[in-house]
């Protein structure tokens, strides 16, 4: 019988990342251990920021919510992942896939914000750093995390109400390890042309737009170092920037991999395993990016395992 959404289907099957039987067991115990550095890692970013009053700085407050995102979608995706690698049929309700589609469509999509909010906050930290405190207020940091939220939330329930009109009628079998909106439209039975327009338009104005004002930042940002007479202040400002560098570098690149298609026939399988990289590989390095060279998080180290110690 049909339920409400229109749809025959009342559950879904994920394949998994891979078929093979032979590499279910290593894998497991592999994105096991991801899953377990990425929660581990977040987690402690956030106590350190939390705990440590020199990290209450604007950088620090979009760092926060940069580990929150990676740990929520990493809660997300993960755990039914793990169980693909363990059953033979890892089966989803309909609701539930839906649900997971909401949730990874509203992190990622708010992860893209937050990183070109970063971007910004690194321009006027070294392009304008006498107004740094005045532009970057509380006030200013809460209302930019608010609208990354808002537009993440915007770009989620549209994706996913386009996915909920679908008609599913003949096969279940997801070709992914988790409910993502390209495999489910390949799997429809009914017309698709309108939903993937839109979720082609949405996917590309996400990517694109945070990719430019990103773009633009650190250009500016370059523009400003040419311009500096000092070598000292040339390495404060790479210093600042690297981090956040290598995490758009990461996230941007293995995000459009997996979302632009290629002509070949294999582009379900390499989106897979396109995907894992920003899904699974880029939350778990988040933490280790901004902290293993990064003074005040190794200095915000020393003074919590001092106080626990004490």
């Amino acid at each position: 019988m049909p339920t409400g959404n229109g749809s025959l289907v009342p559950e879904f099957i994920l394949m998994g990342l891979t078929d093979q039987p032979a590499l279910q067991l290593p894998l497991f115990f592999l994105f096991l251990l991801n899953y377990v550095v990425t929660v581990m890692g977040n987690l402690s970013l956030i106590n350190l920021i939390c705990l440590n009053s020199h990290l209450h700085s604007p950088m620090y407050f979009f760092l926060f919510n940069l580990s929150f995102i990676d740990l929520c979608y990493s809660f997300v995706i993960t755990p039914k992942m793990l169980m693909s690698f363990l059953s033979e049929r890892n089966i989803i309700s309909f609701a539930g896939c839906m649900t997971q589609l909401f949730f990874y469509c509203f992190f990622v999509s708010s992860e893209c914000y937050v990183l070109t909010v970063m971007a910004c906050d690194r321009y006027v930290a070294i392009c304008k750093p006498l107004l740094y405190m005045v532009t970057m207020s509380p006030r200013v940091c809460s209302l930019l995390m608010s609208g990354s939220y808002m537009m993440g939330f915007a770009c989620a329930m549209v994706l996913t109400e386009c996915t909920i009109r679908l008609i599913f009628c003949d096969s279940n079998i997801i070709n992914h390890y988790m409910c993502e909106p390209f495999p489910l439209l390949q799997l429809s039975c009914s017309s698709t042309y309108a939903s993937q327009l839109v979720v082609s338009i949405i996917v590309f104005k996400v990517i694109i737009a945070s990719s430019l004002i990103i773009f633009l930042s650190y250009t500016l940002i370059l523009f400003n170092i040419l311009h500096m007479s000092s070598s000292k202040g040339w390495s404060k400002a790479f210093s600042a920037c690297g981090s956040h560098i290598k995490t758009v570098g990461l996230f941007y690149a293995f995000g459009m991999l997996t979302h632009v298609k290629p002509s070949s026939a294999g582009f379900v399988d390499q989106g897979k395993f396109f995907s894992v990289f920003y899904t699974n590989v880029v939350p778990m390095l988040n933490p280790l990016i901004y902290s293993l060279r990064n003074r005040d998080v190794k200095l915000a180290v020393k003074k919590t395992l001092k106080r626990i110690t004490s």
